[in-house]
């Protein structure tokens, strides 16, 4: 099974992606999705995200190819948004599929920790109010989450 990866400008639609990722398939007992939304913390008026092309692809594609080999999946979609995004719109979509849940949640989970901390995009915020912008830091607590995976080990595959 080859993950689906999209680096993308445009909004995705939850409902299509999650449709494609099941069609005709009668072995998948359970679907996790993650959606992240840019909120408007702060007095931020946007949030612009950039990226290299090939390289940030090519990334998420290794880590979501990790997920498969360590979680029985029988399916996985992630779609990241670059360009100017505004608080209430859609950033990230990640969709896992597998025969049972503990493994859809699990990879979910797994791959949203590390696209918070390990995938290559510069995110700068704008803000409205003459503050003009900032380069988003890393946070601790990202790094944290994301080093419980490298103490874990695989999944549980039962559910």
């Amino acid at each position: 099974m080859t993950p689906r990866v999209r680096v993308q400008e445009a909004p995705f639609d939850l409902g299509a992606e999650s449709a494609e990722l099941t069609a005709g398939r009668a072995d998948v007992g359970a679907v996790a999705s993650f959606v992240g939304l840019c909120r408007a913390d702060d007095g931020l008026a946007a949030l612009a995200l950039e990226h290299y092309p090939g390289m940030t692809e090519r990334a998420i594609a290794g880590i979501a190819a990790e997920a498969c080999a360590r979680w029985p999946l029988s399916g996985c979609t992630v779609v990241h948004r670059v360009g100017r995004i505004l608080p209430g719109e859609p950033i990230v979509l990640v969709l896992t599929a597998s025969a049972h849940r503990a493994a859809a949640l699990e990879s979910c989970a797994f791959l949203i920790d590390w696209l918070k901390t390990g995938a290559p995009f510069w995110k700068r915020e704008e803000f409205a109010d003459g503050r003009g912008e900032r380069w988003v830091e890393a946070k601790a607590e990202d790094d944290a989450a994301a080093a419980r995976w490298a103490r874990a080990g695989a999944g549980s595959a039962a559910a």
